[in-house]
């Protein structure tokens, strides 16, 4: 048996004979040499002809001043943004081309201090200056506000998102959440920006599977594929898998794009009861439900040292095995990034991934997201 601890950005494992050996470190380190340097082949989003890497990064962090940085509310500074550009080089230099933000993250909606787009366009054009012919696949969303009515009103908004991206097109173009009033309109207005050129592929988020089928449907008679659906998935939050969801992904071949697939940080072990999540994540994973969770957490990281994988690492390859699936974990800084590399090029055994699906079925239904809808 071994006994895990935390300390200095890195996960270290005492086995039974007295041994230690750095686990994450080790696991990053991997993921940072030639032998993850190929990842796999990528694949196209939905009926779309947009190609993503098998895994994404999601910005929702780059510019937040409160939910992802609550310890230091309001002092978005110079170092979080030099980390959050390591990011997106990192991702990016070891082929995590796909990059997912929204233009309600950041300022001026949340408190941000800078608009996540503002800053992915930045990181983009600085990367540009140094290696002009990198790739990077960008998504962002609509935010459906119901104050927004008409079609027109994506289009407006969406310009204003190029904008903020220094871009003339977008690849993936989500509604971030259905609308209060109906979701007709602003399906239109998805098909009206592909047909302009704006965007090269549409997609939902938060859509159950009635809504989904209905955009499905709604696009399909203009000729337009519906190329994913962003939603709420890990090993602890499996709800696409019960109501239908994924199962209407598969079917009409539209992209599950899995959002918190590392349960927001809890799934990395990195949490304990005497050191919970902070902040409005409290709310969703309190101390007793990370005491709950530990079992789980001692079978991924068993499975993490076979592997000589983390446990983050193992969290994100169950999510991949599922097929179908490409997960978006967020990466606030350059290791985080790296680390996420080692879940590609390798797949946990159907037996491991059945197991890890079980012991998770124990733990009490976490909730989503407080502005979940689906």
């Amino acid at each position: 048996m071994a006994v895990l601890f935390h300390y200095g950005g890195c996960f270290f494992s005492i086995n039974g004979r007295g041994g230690v050996s750095r686990v994450r470190r080790r696991a990053v380190a991997a993921a940072n040499s030639e032998e993850y340097g190929k990842l796999e082949e990528k694949v196209k989003l939905g009926g779309s002809e947009v190609k993503v890497s098998r895994l994404g990064i999601g910005a929702w962090s780059w510019g937040d001043n409160i939910y992802w940085n609550w310890n230091n509310c309001f002092q978005w500074d110079d170092r979080k943004l030099k980390a959050a550009k390591a990011a997106f080089n990192a991702s990016i230099d070891h082929g995590i081309t796909f990059i997912d933000t929204a233009e309600i993250y950041g300022a001026p909606y949340t408190l941000g201090a800078i608009n996540s787009e503002t800053l992915v366009g930045r990181f983009i054009k600085e990367k540009k200056g140094k290696d002009p012919g990198f790739e990077v696949t960008v998504a962002t969303k609509f935010a459906v506000l119901p104050w927004r009515l008409g079609r027109q009103s994506v289009i407006s908004v969406l310009k204003d998102s190029l904008y903020r991206l220094g871009l003339e097109s977008v690849d993936l173009y989500q509604l971030h959440w259905p609308g209060i009033w109906g979701n007709e309109e602003y399906i239109d207005g998805l098909g009206d920006a592909v047909e302009q050129g704006l965007v090269k592929a549409v997609g939902v988020s938060n859509y159950n599977e009635k809504r989904l089928r209905d955009a499905y449907e709604k696009l399909k008679k203009r000729g337009i594929p519906l190329a994913s659906n962003q939603v709420n998935y890990s090993l602890i939050y499996r709800a696409p898998e019960e109501n239908g969801v994924k199962d209407a992904c598969d079917e009409l071949g539209v992209t599950l794009i899995a959002y918190a697939p590392l349960a927001q940080g809890v799934l990395t072990g990195k949490y304990t009861a005497t050191n919970p999540p902070i902040g409005p994540r409290s709310l969703i994973y309190s101390s007793e439900f990370v005491t709950k969770l530990q079992p789980l957490l001692n079978r991924i990281r068993d499975i993490g040292e076979k592997y000589n994988k983390s446990p983050t690492q193992v969290v994100l390859n169950w999510l991949i095995a599922q097929e179908n699936v490409v997960p978006i974990p967020g990466a606030k800084n350059a290791e985080q990034a790296i680390e996420f590399v080692g879940a590609l090029g390798w797949r946990i055994s159907n037996e491991e991934i059945n197991e890890l699906r079980s012991l998770a079925s124990k733990l009490q239904p976490v909730f989503g997201l407080p502005f979940e809808i689906l």
